[in-house]
């Protein structure tokens, strides 16, 4: 089940005895877990309605106990269990596997009272130690199976970039925050795409520009901490537009923070690239070139199609080829024995801007 479709049963007061959250993505997690003690609990009822579980400290034969158990002060109840995961019984070869024979036996209680659960009370599994990429792919997978007594399993998976800066505009217009295009790309790549941050910074934001101002590439680099070290991004921008003077203002502040430059040059020939290829397709619109690459299976949001469209626009063919052998050179120039980055860097502006 994804989220989407949790918060839908919600919507209809669908609820379930149990529910498992798998995997590590924070945003959504909060989200779903808000919507089921809403749709359980009346405020006033959320003191007594409400336990917290830790497997890491308790046995699921205790967390079994209190589900059984009868309360006198509320007649609906939600058990938050986290660290679902250390319910597991150990695997051949871990140091302590005393506990194994245990772990399965609340594996047999809890299948058990799934049968006849208690009415009026909901167990919510939190299993977010193990994401859906990787080698943590087959641990989440085991988890999965050893809590396969509950039907309804909620994947928490990473959301893509796409779907994040959507998200992110949605929840910065409901703070009454004017982003810029730019600025809105600049925070959720900056911040990994993770919502759950993004959030936090869009409140704080909101808190800085109060009514009417426009939040700008400029204020996220200053006001949201990973996005200091993506001042690049700014410096991309500016090269793109062969803009020489922003772009030397931009390499001064780069220096003078001691961030890592090659990094820079990795985003400009991405840049150079796109632009070529856009230049070489035909294409005459920022909308042409989000679908030419779309298609081509190349992830192309509206800003970033707009960014390529403005370098391909002030760059002639010959011109993004020649851009492309400057960052060539500057790269090289960068890995040689005790280069000056600065000075390279400035040559490279120089040279692509002229």
């Amino acid at each position: 089940m994804t989220p989407a479709q949790f918060l839908a049963q919600m919507q209809r007061e669908e609820i379930a005895p149990a529910y498992l959250f798998l995997g590590s993505e924070g945003y959504q997690r909060a989200r779903c877990r808000t919507a089921l003690l809403d749709t359980m609990l009346r405020a006033e009822d959320r003191e007594e309605g409400v336990s917290r579980h830790d497997l890491g400290q308790e046995s699921l034969a205790e967390v079994i106990d209190d589900a059984r158990a009868l309360s006198l002060f509320a007649s609906r109840r939600v058990l938050l269990i986290s660290n679902a995961e250390a319910a597991l019984p150990r695997q051949k070869g871990d140091e302590d596997d005393s506990d194994g024979e245990s772990a399965e036996d609340g594996a047999a209680l809890l299948a058990a009272y799934l049968k006849d659960p208690s009415p009026g009370v909901v167990l919510l599994f939190d299993a977010q130690r193990y994401d859906f990429e990787g080698d943590e792919r087959k641990k989440l997978e085991r988890v999965g199976k050893f809590y396969a007594a509950i039907r309804e399993t909620v994947e928490m998976r990473r959301i893509p970039a796409e779907e994040a800066r959507a998200e992110a505009k949605s929840l910065a217009k409901k703070a009454g925050v004017t982003i810029e295009p730019t600025a809105l790309e600049l925070l959720v790549e900056s911040l990994g795409a993770d919502l759950a941050r993004v959030a936090v910074e869009i409140e704080k934001l909101s808190l800085y520009a109060g009514s009417g101002r426009t939040i700008s590439a400029e204020h996220i680099s200053l006001l949201v901490p990973d996005a200091r070290a993506t001042t690049i991004f700014i410096l991309v921008n500016a090269l793109g537009r062969r803009d020489r003077a922003r772009g030397l203002e931009i390499l001064d502040t780069l220096c003078r923070d001691g961030e890592y430059l090659p990094l820079a040059l990795t985003f400009l020939s991405t840049q150079f690239r796109l632009a070529l290829a856009a230049r070489v397709a035909g294409l005459r619109s920022s909308q042409q070139v989000q679908g030419h690459f779309s298609k081509a299976g190349v992830p192309m949001w509206g800003s970033r199609a707009e960014q390529v469209y403005q370098t391909m626009s002030r760059f002639t063919k010959e011109q993004l080829e020649k851009a492309l052998e400057l960052v060539f050179q500057a790269d090289r120039d960068l890995r040689s024995a005790r280069p000056d980055d600065r000075i390279v860097m400035e040559r490279f502006v120089l040279e692509l801007t002229a």
